[in-house]
């Protein structure tokens, strides 16, 4: 998966340049006060998940495949979390304004063809001239000094160096300092000035991308992202990527519980915490309130507490994801009559902010475009969405005191896994490859 990293032409906005805020939005996942329903039938499951994004529908495909029986509780209508798409109503043409690609790799190969999706190649790199502008100013920034593909080589030697950044965050203990600084820094030391434009169209959403720690940077922007940057990503054939996602939800039928919200979970049904107990949950849906029975629970949502606020946390959970900072982002379509040259809109900030914020701010920013000689008009907004919270970061001190090594050792207490793109890197391919490990290694295959 790529968040929005660039579809020839494409503006980029960001307002900001360093991003720690914790602003909360309203939350998705507001804890309950009503008391469990004893007179209603319980859906009995193997695995409950919570999130029909990425992560959590790739989960409950790859699982009934395994013959488990699965639920996943989506607080949208639909599934695909950043996936989105706009469909213009006279043409009926699609234009994906979140996720755009997918890296070529057999498991996603795989998934598509499963789902009966098909797929083509599609060059990013070479679609058009690329230009840097001072959002502040409108003017014209030259572009990284040093030579593009010896930078880019030199970087993919410096990635070799961290074959157990692939999958997860299995790091060695200690771990290397190089990780641990500010990206800006790390470029400075190997002299990669000229593969930063590349990298900055591909990481979106990163906030300011030189002061992110390199392991985030590592991890987002890696070997198979710089590969198919050059060779090609793959789309479905029809350049919609919410087609995936609607193959799934009509794959998983009723076992998709769409506009729906878990209100309050018990994980502690009075067993030792082995097989033999069961995880309940409490769900809010559009035909009322409905209970969960299942063996395990799988949370594919980013694990900022906020988010996790109807989850019956202890507390060494509470106090690992409290340790998250995040960025902020939104992604948002103009309408292209306007301005043919302006097809999609990032726009990053410090604090979380409302909508109508985003897109004023957005608006003045483009309107500087005019100062670099670029003919565009204000933009009239066809779509928009809001992606908080994005990118889960901990301090260079929280990792090197072993927090990935504790948030690692959370899967399977209390029969709960998490599987979110905060796990591993915001790619659906390295989620996907990483949910396939987490399966291969805590679930085994059930008798029928």
């Amino acid at each position: 998966m790529r968040i929005l990293q660039f579809s020839w032409p494409l503006l980029i906005l960001q307002a900001a340049l360093c991003l720690h805020a914790t602003h909360a939005r309203p939350d998705a996942w507001t804890r309950s006060n009503s008391s469990w329903s004893e007179s209603q039938q319980s859906i009995i499951r193997d695995i409950a998940i919570i999130g029909g994004g990425s992560a959590g529908t790739y989960a409950a495909i790859r699982l009934r495949q395994m013959n488990y029986s699965v639920v996943v509780i989506e607080k949208e209508d639909h599934l695909g979390g950043h996936v989105n798409t706009y469909t213009e109503p006279t043409t009926g043409i699609a234009a994906d304004y979140g996720v755009l690609y997918f890296e070529d790799e057999p498991w996603v190969r795989d998934y598509f063809a499963y789902l009966q999706v098909p797929v083509v190649k599609v060059s990013v790199l070479g679609q058009g001239v690329m230009r840097r502008v001072d959002m502040r100013t409108g003017a014209s920034v030259p572009l990284s000094d040093g030579a593009t593909i010896p930078a880019m080589a030199a970087y993919a030697a410096q990635l070799l160096k961290y074959p157990y950044l692939n999958t997860g965050f299995n790091l060695p203990d200690p771990v290397p300092e190089d990780l641990l600084l500010p990206f800006g820094e790390f470029i400075r030391k190997y002299d990669l000035d000229g593969a930063v434009d590349i990298i900055a169209l591909f990481n979106q959403g990163v906030g300011d991308l030189l002061q992110q720690l390199t392991l985030y940077m590592m991890k987002y922007f890696s070997l198979g992202v710089l590969r198919d940057a050059i060779g090609g990503f793959l789309q479905p054939a029809n350049h919609n990527n919410s087609e995936l996602y609607g193959a799934a939800q009509r794959e998983l039928g009723s076992d998709a519980l769409l506009s729906s919200t878990v209100t309050a979970t018990n994980r502690d049904d009075g067993g030792d915490g082995g097989e033999d107990d069961w995880v309940h949950l409490q769900t809010r849906t559009p035909t009322g309130e409905q209970t969960i029975q299942a063996k395990k629970l799988i949370v594919a949502i980013q694990p900022r507490l906020e988010n996790l606020a109807a989850i019956d946390l202890d507390p060494a959970e509470r106090d690992l994801f409290g340790q998250f900072n995040n960025t902020n982002y939104y992604t948002s379509l103009p309408m292209p009559t306007q301005s043919p040259n302006l097809t999609s809109i990032l726009y990053g900030s410090v604090d979380h902010m409302s909508e109508d914020e985003v897109k004023r701010r957005i608006t003045q920013s483009v309107l500087q475009l005019r100062h670099a000689g670029i003919p565009v008009q204000a933009p009239e907004f066809v779509a928009y969405s809001d992606h908080f919270p994005f990118l889960l970061t901990v301090s260079a001190d929280a990792i090197r005191g072993g927090f990935y090594r504790e948030l690692n050792a959370l899967q399977g207490r209390r029969n709960t896994y998490y599987m979110s793109a905060s796990l591993n890197t915001y790619d659906s391919a390295e989620i996907w490859r990483f949910i396939d490990e987490m399966l291969r290694a805590h679930f085994s295959q059930p008798e029928d």
